[in-house]
């Protein structure tokens, strides 16, 4: 579902719903605070990254039509949102989303099955770390990803797929003989 039809579903609700434009590298959610807002991504690109002793390692990247939050209650983030480029974006509260969806109940299902998507996601992103090599996910990312890519700096990709960036061209110089 687009940003634009979701939207629409909740014509009645547009006030509660927020367009904003950011330029890249602007911090959306720091680790360690307490979500508040839901970033629904109209145009752009962002990086969700977590601090490990000073590294910042990232594990996932999102597009246009994909939404994020670290909405876990009350407790603080375990990790940092940030813009990769200038990126539009539809902002709702929280609350006001968790609203919405009491009113409008098939909304549950599909935000239910966005989540459901989500855990998926981060499944094989946890097995892929622990059964494939990096050169098998860096393959795996240009057959499935291709967007990352062609939008994401090399050394935010070398983070995600858990090696570094020299690492990382080598892998490239050794796929790109392979084709």
């Amino acid at each position: 579902m687009s940003i634009a039809s979701l939207l629409n579903k909740f014509e009645n609700y547009k006030h509660l719903f927020e367009e904003i434009t950011v330029p890249k590298r602007t911090v959306l959610l720091q680790e360690e605070e307490i979500s508040q807002k839901i970033f629904f991504v109209k145009q752009g690109a962002l990086r969700l990254w977590a601090n490990n002793n000073g590294e910042d390692i990232s594990f996932r990247f999102c597009f246009e039509n994909e939404a994020t939050s670290a909405f876990l209650g009350n407790e603080p983030s375990i990790f940092t949102i940030e813009t990769l480029e200038t990126s539009t974006l539809i902002v709702v509260k929280i609350e006001d989303f968790k609203k919405l969806l009491e009113i409008v109940p098939e909304y549950k299902d599909v935000f239910i099955g966005l989540l459901t998507k989500r855990v998926h996601d981060y499944a094989k992103l946890f097995l892929s770390r622990i059964t494939k090599t990096p050169e098998q996910r860096y393959i795996d990312m240009m057959n499935n990803n291709p967007e990352i890519l062609l939008r994401v700096p090399q050394h935010y990709i070398a983070t995600y797929l858990g090696i570094t960036p020299v690492s990382l061209s080598r892998i490239r110089n050794r796929v790109a003989k392979m084709q």
